[in-house]
């Protein structure tokens, strides 16, 4: 017979969650009495105490911990397989969700959304920017089913396959002075309003690849999460942004913006999608990946012609 239940992890986690049993049982439909009914039934068969009871306050007890985080891991993948079977029921293919760790990567993302969804009318796509810089954790707490990310971790249970090389560019505005210039010196860039998203200096390219390793720092940083008003803003001289080459290209043209390279050499860079080996099976899943691939291959073509 077993001892340890799916509601047991439930009781555990929503108690941890909201602080009270009387929050916890709310949550879970229950009374308060059957809740602590449950806990105490299962304290007595493994002979551990869940929590320590100060009060009216819990706190958890090193195997209440260990039951919480076992509750964190396995709880979401109960409740991914039982979404997968509800649509096996219903005959559906699945609703594929996409988490997104980069701002520019989100206009790369249409471009093999859209003739996605003319191949498999019975997937739905769900884009979710909001694990930004947590997309690991939400590859493996069943959160998304695929990352995109222009800076993979490689972890045992996950798989990331490159699908667009781009380069990394300084945007300068019509009236700058390096907007004729073949590259931009890391000290070029010490006396500028440098513009980005709001990233981590830690996470940009600008910083790690080519004005950190210089022991450079621009004379005033500034965050904007909107392309169009960071393209704006560098257009009507107010500073200079970094963003890939190939979104320039498509939206520089209306702002009137110029892409500089940085360095000689450049800031090569490539967008990732990442997804748990054990989803690697999944038909539609796949077909998403060989279409950007494809159209990798595609633009990578059209840049050799």
């Amino acid at each position: 017979m077993a001892i340890l239940e799916r509601i047991h992890l439930s009781i555990i986690r929503e108690v941890d969650r909201h602080g009270s049993l009387t929050a916890a049982a709310g949550r879970l439909n229950l009374t308060q009495s059957a809740l602590s009914h449950s806990i105490r039934k299962l304290e007595e068969q493994i002979g551990v105490a869940v929590w320590h009871r100060e009060g009216r306050s819990l706190r958890p007890t090193q195997a209440g911990e260990w039951l919480l985080a076992v509750a964190n891991r396995l709880l979401p993948q109960l409740t991914h397989a039982e979404e997968r079977l509800r649509q096996f029921a219903k005959g559906e293919r699945g609703n594929m969700r996409i988490g997104m760790e980069c701002h520019p990567c989100y206009q790369w993302l249409l471009k093999i959304v859209a003739p996605y969804l003319d191949a498999w009318p019975r997937v739905d796509v769900d884009v979710r920017q909001k694990v930004q810089f947590g997309g690991i954790g939400a590859l493996f707490g069943y959160d998304i089913d695929l990352l995109v990310t222009p800076d993979p971790l490689f972890k045992p249970g996950l798989r990331f396959e490159p699908v667009f090389d781009y380069e990394q560019v300084l945007v300068v505005g019509p009236e700058h002075r390096l907007r004729h210039a073949d590259h931009v010196e890391a000290q070029q860039v010490a006396d500028e309003v440098l513009i980005t998203y709001p990233v981590p200096t830690d996470r940009l390219d600008i910083y790690t690849r080519f004005l950190t390793p210089s022991g450079v720092r621009p004379r005033q940083h500034k965050e904007i999460e909107t392309t169009d008003i960071m393209l704006l803003m560098v257009a009507h001289g107010r500073g200079v942004a970094a963003l890939p080459r190939w979104m320039v290209a498509e939206l520089g043209p209306r702002f009137g913006v110029h892409p500089v390279r940085l360095g000689p050499d450049g800031v090569a860079k490539q967008i990732f999608l990442g997804y748990r080996e054990a989803d690697a099976g999944i038909d539609y899943l796949r077909a998403f990946v060989d279409l950007a691939l494809s159209h990798r291959d595609a633009v990578t073509g059209m840049q050799m012609a």
